[in-house]
Order: structure tokens, then sequence, then C-alpha cells
């Protein structure tokens, strides 16, 4: 008991062997697999709706009311004691432009070239990239790598800029909203599964451990049918 009283609430302890990130997609329905018909609606729906409300947190008037304005290139790093409340930046859902279900309230599901969200794990303190935005690839993990022709990153150039960095942990960071990265798969080979995966690239970054399919990268399958 005497122990526990000495861990804060706020920070872990010990931080010299923070892990690199690992990563998540949405949507996330059923499994790593985004399968669907596009002339059936039934079957790309669900998508679009996990998309929609996934990003209700990223609303753009939301972001205006809750976080600041920051200035992008560098981490927002914040001083004063570790219990006080931390400012978060914002993310609005425009900047992923064609994958902000905005402009396409589809997401591109409709025409057969799926968006996919991708953000980093939460890391208490971690400054990823050392001081350069870390980017992310995305290419056919296994066979023809002509199955996939096309992608488009958002924002940018898919980076995550600095300036969401480090995350102060929950307690503190109250209206912290992750960071996101949009793939516009615009042209992949239809009526076949294809693998994807998808890497976070820059110093620091791991994505190359067999055993965890997480961790820096993530793999999952496209199957858009006509």
């Amino acid at each position: 008991y005497v122990m526990l009283l000495t861990l804060s609430p706020y920070t872990p302890t010990y931080r010299d062997r923070v892990s690199p990130p690992g990563v998540m997609i949405r949507p996330y329905l059923h499994g790593f697999t985004i399968a669907f018909n596009v002339s059936k609606r039934s079957t790309w729906q669900p998508y679009v709706d996990s998309m929609h409300r996934f990003l209700q947190a990223y609303d753009d008037k939301v972001q205006e009311e809750k976080n600041i304005e920051c200035v992008a290139g560098r981490y927002f790093v914040q001083g004063g004691h570790e219990s006080e409340e931390k400012k978060a930046c914002r993310f609005k859902r425009s900047l992923l432009q064609s994958c902000s279900g905005l402009g396409d309230p589809t997401f591109g599901y409709s025409r057969g070239q799926p968006c996919v969200l991708l953000k980093m794990n939460r890391i208490i303190g971690y400054r990823p990239g050392a001081g350069v935005p870390v980017s992310v690839d995305c290419k056919v993990q296994k066979g023809n790598e002509s199955d996939l022709r096309s992608v488009d990153f958002y924002p940018g150039n898919g980076t995550f800029d600095l300036m969401y960095y480090p995350y102060y942990g929950k307690i503190t960071h109250v209206n912290y909203t992750s960071p996101l990265v949009a793939m516009h798969f615009t042209d992949v080979k239809r009526n076949n599964p294809v693998p994807i995966q998808c890497s976070l690239k820059g110093e620091g970054i791991i994505n190359n451990v067999n055993n965890d399919r997480f961790l820096g990268r993530i793999i999952f399958t496209l199957s858009i049918g006509k």
C-alpha cells in the first residue's frame, strides 16, 4: 500500500523503455477484412455508418469548441504541474479531405474506392519521429503488387504532425483526439482479396517484428466485388 502511494496517477513512474507505437484502423467491424460488393448497398453501409460514428468527435465544430489551434511542425510541450489540465490541438475531420465523409458521405465505398483511417496508439510522453513527422506507407503484403495501383493519403502526404505530441494521459489531456491518417484506396483489383500492409515510417519506429502485426504496422484485406 505504501508503494502504491508513491505512484503518480498522471504519468508512469518509469518511461525509459517506452515501446514504439502500435496502430489500429477504422472501420473495424468483422476482423481485419473489409469486404463488400459495390452494387449491394447493404454490404458496405455498415462500414460507412461505423466511419461516421467514429468521426463524430472530429467534427469541425466540436474541435473548434473544445480544442485550440496549434503551431504545426513542432511538439506541443506543456509545462506546469502534472495534475494541471492540458490543452489539446484541433484535428478537424475536414483535414481528411476526400475521406472526411463531408463531400462524399459514403467515404468512397459506393464507388469501390474505400477510405480506411489509421491511428497510432496513445503513449504518454511519447514524441514520435525524433523531430520529424512520422508518415504512412501502404503496399500489397503478399501477392501481385499491381493489385494495389493507387492510394491517396490525407492530410497532406499522410503524416502525423508533431503538434499532437506528446500525449499527457486521459486524466489531464481530457479533450485530446488522436491524429489520423486517411488512406484512400482509389484503384484496387476487384473480385479478388488483396492483403494490404500499412506501415509507419520514421525515426525510432519499429515495423518489422514478425510476431506482432500491430507494432508500427497493420495488415488487413480489401475484398471489393462488383
